[in-house]
């Protein structure tokens, strides 16, 4: 087994990145995301991992850079944050589209304007449709084994796509925390070597990217779209298979004191952490809350979450992105919708907290908690809020 250690997260999982015999990474630096640059870069350049780092000038050149290794049948490996990823944006559905098992690591954070450096969500939340599956981690165990696990689900044969992990910026990738970190050993014999379905190569020229006529696009949308969805299963049976062999399970949703919880919190990402602490302080006085934690953001696991929630009086959906004019956070909005059709669901609360940074206290935990049991009259439900706004 390998050895529980402390170290920077972003750090460290750079170092788990290259436990996994990556041939190719193109990794330009931006805050908070530059750590796993710089570290990846170092470990190539000192000879630890036979890995092509390839220099470029922009984000936008490393996710062009990547998925033409990846079309070769390269293991690539990228990392970004904030404006990079929006830079990044025009080739994200590209690499889906041509189903590519490429790895990115985003140290989310918010976007400007104003300029802000720190953690929010606002950055992969609009990429949300870009076809990429997308998995939060909440600590540095997390962003160690699920930045292993990605690679063998975006490179199984009935996967094929491109995997993001997102790692709260600075609140996560800063930190310094104890972990046990995998051996190459133990690395090596749950994820085996990539064999790509096709390879771009003069010897046998196939096509990737071509050009679709109206006649063709609508069925290539709808066979990415059930590609996607598909993968949900594959993303759990990867989960057990870790849970198996490092005795760490991760779930698609997984919970905090939930079975008999009156009112439920849901958090995506670093908060949960916070937010158990404050559940754990109202249930020592007879308050009935629990934790929901969503892991995977896309393909949405819509039946994983209804068995889970609908069962509760109230739900309080925590959002660290905005919708601006629309209806209140991106999950609240998504949420609301996977529960329309339900008979037995909760009245459905939206805080929008955390941005740019800003720090989560227990105490506005637990104040979210008490202002949604205020709310006897439940005309708070269905709506917004910005937790926190100084008047």
């Amino acid at each position: 087994m390998g050895k529980r250690i402390g170290m920077e997260v972003a750090v460290a999982v750079a170092e788990a990145v290259a436990l996994c015999n990556i041939d190719m990474a193109a990794v330009y630096p931006i805050t908070p995301q530059s750590h796993i640059a710089e570290h990846l870069s170092d470990l190539v350049a000192d000879g630890h991992i036979d890995c092509e780092f390839v220099t470029v000038e922009s984000e936008h050149s490393a996710m062009s850079a990547v998925i033409g290794a990846s079309g070769t049948g390269a293991r690539s490996y990228t990392a970004t944050s904030s404006q990079g990823l929006m830079l990044m944006h025009e080739l994200l559905p590209i690499a889906s589209a041509m189903r590519l098992p490429i790895v990115m690591g985003i140290a989310n954070r918010a976007v400007s304007g104003p300029l802000n450096i720190l953690n929010d969500h606002s950055d992969i939340m609009p990429q949300r449709d870009a076809g990429w599956i997308a998995i939060f981690v909440e600590n540095a165990q997390e962003a160690i084994d699920l930045s292993i696990a990605a690679f063998k689900i975006a490179e199984h044969k009935d996967v094929m796509l491109p995997v993001s992990i997102n790692i709260d910026g600075f609140q996560l990738t800063h930190m310094v925390e104890p972990f046990e970190m995998p051996t190459q050993e133990e690395v090596n014999e749950f994820l085996p070597p990539f064999v790509p379905h096709a390879t771009l190569h003069p010897a046998k020229p196939v096509t990737m990217g071509a050009f679709a006529m109206s006649d063709y696009f609508t069925e290539i949308m709808k066979a990415k779209d059930e590609a996607v969805k598909a993968s949900k299963k594959v993303v759990q049976e990867v989960f057990d298979e870790w849970g198996k062999k490092f005795g760490r399970p991760y779930k698609l949703v997984e919970t905090y004191l939930a079975e008999d919880a009156d009112i439920l919190m849901l958090t995506m990402g670093s908060m949960g952490e916070t937010a158990k602490i404050a559940i754990e302080e109202l249930r020592s006085k007879g308050v009935k809350v629990g934790l929901v934690k969503l892991r995977l953001w896309r393909p949405f696991p819509f039946e994983e979450l209804k068995a889970i929630i609908r069962n509760a009086k109230k739900l309080i959906i925590t959002d660290r992105a905005c919708s601006f004019g629309g209806p209140g956070g991106p999950v609240f909005s998504e949420i609301k919708s996977a529960m329309y059709a339900e008979t037995h669901r909760p009245l459905i609360y939206n805080y929008i907290i955390g941005l740019g940074g800003r720090d989560v206290q227990v105490k506005e935990f637990v104040g979210m908690f008490e202002a949604v049991l205020a709310d006897t009259d439940n005309k708070a439900a269905d709506t917004y809020e910005f937790w926190g706004v100084r008047e």
